[in-house]
């Protein structure tokens, strides 16, 4: 079977949304599939229109004339029409037999024209949903006319998709809400890649003392830094929780628009003795950091699009080892069972996280079983090629139904 996958962005950038695209091609080519991948107009401004990257092929579609893209509206009817020019172009190319778009909506109504156009199933994976998205990265309003009108946009290109997957019970719960079939609608879970990431060893002596960590009770975050992650909860918990654990240091590894904020936090807050920022670091390198950390800490707030998706990183830092200590949102309590394969606390609030980094370093002595459950839980549930195998329902599902085709 070939999949041509239509995608937001890809390698050679690095995202939570790269990173869990890598982990379903790797499974679906172990699997015997074989995959196209063509990234939107959204991917970068210069790639060529072919490129081969780590040993994988990616079509481009090039960015709309500057012209057509100054009007929000305008900007995304423009990318749509370049990624269906772009689509047609492959498509005559490689003849898939599955067409599968992952969201943004921007990606979903191409492929359901060419769909239409070529006699080809589409299935649309939704991994947030694109108004919340743009609420959070401050691009939005809630509930405005333009987050009513882009999700009535998402619920239309659902129903003229043979079938949809998402990545979390919450996703699927809202998708269903709109109306849609339980049959038609199926959660393909983040997983990580239990072979690269191991459960932890020693720390490196070296990155240890590069970065003033000897002899320290090290609280971390690694990922993006953005707003709803809560990192400035973090900080805000790690200051009141010094004052009791003088070894107490914050290590963040990672970028994002609230970097300066968060640099700022650390002069307000008097910690930035405390604080190392790490940067960016190669995904092959993230290990030697996950052994620096002996909590990672994911105090998310509580808002739309915690509570409905389920983040990649707790999950990476479980199949290494790590503790967790996570807030309550939904998301969150989807991955972490409260005791048992890390810790949660009541999220929005620095009180209660201050408690429970005080609480989670008195029970050192459960940690080893806790460390054991995190990486029994991924081994289990959350490998790639499990969640993969889920796509064989999917895709024989779109295969079968004829609607959109008609549509």
């Amino acid at each position: 079977m070939k999949i041509l996958h239509i995608l937001d962005h890809s390698l050679p950038l690095h995202s939570g949304y790269v990173f869990r695209t890598m982990g379903i091609l790797g499974a679906q080519r172990r699997r015997g599939w074989e995959t196209v991948h063509l990234t939107s107009p959204k991917h970068t401004l210069d790639a060529p229109r072919e490129e081969q990257i780590d040993g994988w092929h990616f079509y481009r579609t090039a960015p709309a004339a500057p012209s057509l893209g100054q009007l929000p509206v305008a900007r995304e009817l423009a990318q749509m029409r370049a990624t269906a020019r772009r689509l047609e172009e492959v498509v005559d190319q490689v003849r898939p037999d599955v067409l599968h778009a992952h969201s943004p909506v921007l990606n979903a109504f191409p492929a359901l024209m060419d769909g239409r156009r070529h006699g080809l199933p589409v299935v649309y994976e939704i991994r947030a949903f694109w108004e919340d998205a743009a609420v959070d990265h401050g691009t939005g309003s809630a509930m405005g006319p333009r987050y009513h009108a882009t999700r009535l946009l998402e619920t239309k290109a659902m129903r003229r998709a043979n079938a949809v997957t998402t990545i979390c019970e919450g996703l699927r719960r809202d998708i269903l809400a709109r109306g849609l079939p339980a049959n038609k609608v199926t959660v393909i879970p983040n997983a990580v890649d239990v072979e690269r990431l191991q459960p932890s060893q020693a720390a490196d002596p070296a990155l240890v003392e590069r970065l003033g960590l000897a002899d320290a009770e090290v609280i971390g975050f690694i990922g993006s830094f953005y707003n709803y992650e809560g990192i400035d909860l973090l900080l805000a918990a790690a200051a009141r929780a010094a004052v009791a654990r003088p070894k107490l240091k914050v290590l963040l590894v990672g970028g994002g628009p609230g970097n300066e904020r968060l640099r700022a936090k650390t002069v307000e807050l008097g910690i930035t003795e405390r604080v190392n920022f790490a940067g960016r670091v190669p995904q092959e390198d993230v290990g030697r950091y996950y052994d620096l950390i002996d909590v990672l800490v994911y105090p998310r707030y509580p808002i739309r699009l915690t509570e409905i998706v389920t983040p990649l990183k707790p999950l990476e830092a479980m199949a290494t080892g790590r503790i967790v200590l996570a807030s309550d949102v939904g998301g969150h309590k989807e991955l972490i069972a409260d005791g048992k394969t890390g810790f949660l606390f009541e999220a929005g609030s620095v009180d209660r996280l201050t408690d429970a980094l005080h609480d989670v370093f008195d029970r050192r002595s459960e940690w080893p079983a806790i460390r054991v459950e995190g990486r029994t839980f991924v081994e289990v549930e959350r490998t790639w090629d499990r969640s993969v195998a889920n796509y064989v329902q999917v895709y024989d599902y779109a295969r079968k139904d004829p609607t959109s085709r008609a549509t």
